[in-house]
């Protein structure tokens, strides 16, 4: 990479999970899932500038984040673009299920594109999450979530988010999850694959199929964060006509049909939770 190459900023968008299915525990620790992820407006910012040593600044992260790994895995392939400073602008909730620090990996992970080859293979080692943002898009997720199927674009919608105080580690969502036995067999995820496949193609609001938004793992995060269950009935209440639980939580989302009432909506929920914030997908 140029010098003249080198941007000054770029977005990390942060991926909704709209619906999230659950298998076994594979030989890898991993467990197989189906998924369909939809980047969105809400996003981090990196602040990219050249500097005499890589360096990466994030704050609110404690210790080495995603972003610092993602850089120095460049490096250990090969890449010789400048030492670059990496300051991370975070907007988007840390542990919050809804993918920041894979997010911002992945947009450190675009910086050499074309430049080294196997991107996404250094993608999945860094997290099962960031293959699937290299290039942000709504797609249909398998594996642990190295499995890619882009989808075409929704129709129109909105979001609202509902994050809380505190993240949860999606380790403990998982092991919570084993232990209360809410795993599908293989045969039942390829069903399931096959049905949000047949939903995607008719390019309509996610609205239009409510009854494949399930999310195995919403049980779970309830269950180590009852305080979920408060913000899910909030959101019904505010007008959503379907809310969940995104990713391993603890981040509580309502669909609304527009980015208008969506709006609306947040504006009313931050009376009760002040970070309740409106957003929408990202525009292709």
């Amino acid at each position: 990479m140029s010098a003249a190459a080198v941007p000054t900023t770029t977005l990390a968008p942060a991926k909704l999970n709209l619906c999230l299915y659950v298998g076994p525990r594979r030989e890898d620790g991993l467990h197989e899932i189906r998924s369909l992820f939809e980047p969105l407006e809400l996003a981090d910012e990196l602040r990219i500038s050249e500097a005499e040593d890589d360096e990466v600044i994030c704050e609110g992260i404690e210790g080495r984040d995603l972003t610092a790994t993602a850089l120095a895995a460049l490096r250990e392939h090969g890449w010789d673009a400048p030492r670059l400073r990496i300051e991370v602008i975070k907007r988007v909730p840390v542990a919050a299920g809804l993918g920041g620090g894979s997010a911002d990996a992945a947009a450190v992970l675009r910086l050499a594109r074309g430049e080294v080859e196997g991107l996404r293979s250094i993608a999945a080692q860094i997290g099962a999450d960031v293959p699937s943002q290299l290039q942000p898009r709504p797609c249909l997720v398998a594996g642990a979530g190295e499995v890619i199927e882009p989808a075409p674009p929704p129709a129109e919608h909105g979001v609202v988010l509902i994050p809380q105080p505190e993240g949860l580690a999606t380790a403990a969502v998982y092991a919570e999850a084993d232990r209360l036995g809410s795993s599908r067999g293989d045969s039942e995820l390829e069903a399931i694959r096959r049905r949000l496949r047949d939903a995607l193609d008719e390019r309509s609001s996610p609205l239009a199929y409510r009854e494949n938004l399930v999310n195995d793992l919403q049980p779970a995060a309830i269950s180590l964060r009852p305080e979920i269950e408060d913000a899910l009935r909030a959101l019904e209440d505010a007008g959503a006509a379907h809310a969940m639980v995104t990713g391993s939580g603890p981040t509580a989302f309502g669909l609304y049909p527009t980015a208008e009432e969506a709006a609306a909506a947040a504006e009313v929920l931050r009376g009760r939770f002040p970070t309740a914030l409106a957003t929408a997908p990202l525009s292709p």
